[in-house]
């Protein structure tokens, strides 16, 4: 993006956010680190910040509901209207083919070779996508399951919101909604008796929804020009990047649980870090997150993010067999070997079904691309 006298413009003429495959690679590799044996041995003396990879997860919210809000809102722009059908259409083809042939695998080696049969019963709420109110264990290698099922239905229900609320509306429901998930990690709805069965529980104190609803909220004030012009003031300058990434690890830093008002503190400086990837391209972090090794990761992130514990239980299975223990040695080789089968998959099983997507867009409609 070219830095001019209307960088609105400018910034709504972008069609790709060249700085956001490198932020997936920064999001992904946290979670590796989170799940990798390494950092278990270093946690009894090291601060907080070498456990918390877990925030990586609540990084890809931010920037998911950044991405699929600003696709929808600049289809809107486009056409007068985005299509609710070529929406869902184009998500189910993304992110459900390696979703179920991830889940079916899991279960297939779980209930069928390891003998768990009384797993059986929790299969229909993985590919429900409800995994993420379970009661329960999850079945071996399917916990990442939980946080696709937060954006599956955080994709059902905000763009039918968005396509009928008023505009005039769109940011008080969305501070609104903000407002109740906090408010339900600090406990403010704990005498409200949730609605509970053998394996799920239901309650306003539970979901994880804030992230995605904080990055939907940044994509609709940037839309818009004065918005705009108020995250620039907090976000465009130059080493803006660096200054809100330090923001968020000085967060992670302090001891102490990241619930209530710390996590809403960590969600805005993640909000603001994304946007000064976007509204000023060339900024100081531009050459790391460009590089195309980083970028190449940041792309294929999914897939590592669901193959991971598979690759992870495969190399500590082979580290154990050899009788070589390394726990730096199984966070590298289990690494790569994310990467290697996320980018095998991408190429092949995932790519037949992207491109469904493209053959199908004379019935659905293209949308803008970010």
């Amino acid at each position: 993006m070219t830095q001019s006298r209307f960088p609105h413009e400018a910034y709504l003429a972008t069609r790709h956010f060249g700085d956001l495959d490198g932020l997936r690679f920064i999001c992904i590799a946290a979670v590796i680190w989170h799940h990798a044996p390494i950092w278990t041995g270093l946690s009894s003396n090291a601060s907080g910040l070498a456990s918390r990879g877990h925030v990586g997860v609540d990084f890809f919210f931010v920037l998911s509901g950044f991405l699929i809000t600003t696709l929808l809102l600049r289809e809107e722009g486009a056409k007068g209207r985005f299509s609710l059908r070529g929406f869902y259409w184009r998500r189910a083809l993304r992110i459900i083919p390696i979703y179920y042939l991830v889940v079916s695998v899991a279960a297939l080696y779980a209930i069928v070779l390891k003998g768990q049969t009384a797993q059986a019963a929790l299969l229909p709420y993985y590919y429900l996508f409800l995994s993420n109110f379970l009661t329960v264990p999850h079945i071996a290698m399917l916990d990442p399951t939980w946080s696709l099922a937060v954006e599956e239905q955080y994709y059902l229900v905000w763009p039918l919101l968005l396509l009928i609320l008023p505009r005039r509306w769109i940011i008080p429901v969305l501070l609104v909604l903000i407002a109740l998930n906090i408010a339900g990690a600090l406990g403010a709805f704990a005498g409200l008796p949730p609605i509970q069965t053998t394996y799920l529980r239901l309650g306003l104190s539970g979901p994880t929804y804030a992230p995605i609803l904080m990055g939907s909220l940044v994509a609709v004030l940037m839309h818009r020009p004065r918005g705009f012009s108020a995250i620039c003031r907090l976000a465009g300058f130059r080493l803006a990047p660096l200054a809100w990434f330090a923001v968020i690890i000085a967060i992670l830093a302090v001891p102490g649980h990241l619930q209530g008002w710390p996590n809403l503190a960590l969600h805005t400086a993640m909000c603001l870090a994304l946007a000064s990837l976007v509204v000023r391209e060339g900024n100081v972090m531009s050459p790391f997150l460009r590089l195309r090794p980083v970028a190449r990761i940041g792309q294929i992130s999914y897939g590592i993010y669901l193959y991971h514990l598979f690759a992870l239980v495969l190399v500590s299975e082979v580290f154990g067999a050899i009788g070589l223990n390394s726990p730096w040695g199984v966070l590298v080789a289990y690494f790569a070997l994310s990467i290697l089968i996320a980018e095998i998959s991408f190429r092949t099983f995932e790519a037949w079904f992207l491109g469904l997507r493209h053959k199908a867009l004379g019935r659905v409609g293209r949308s803008p691309a970010v």
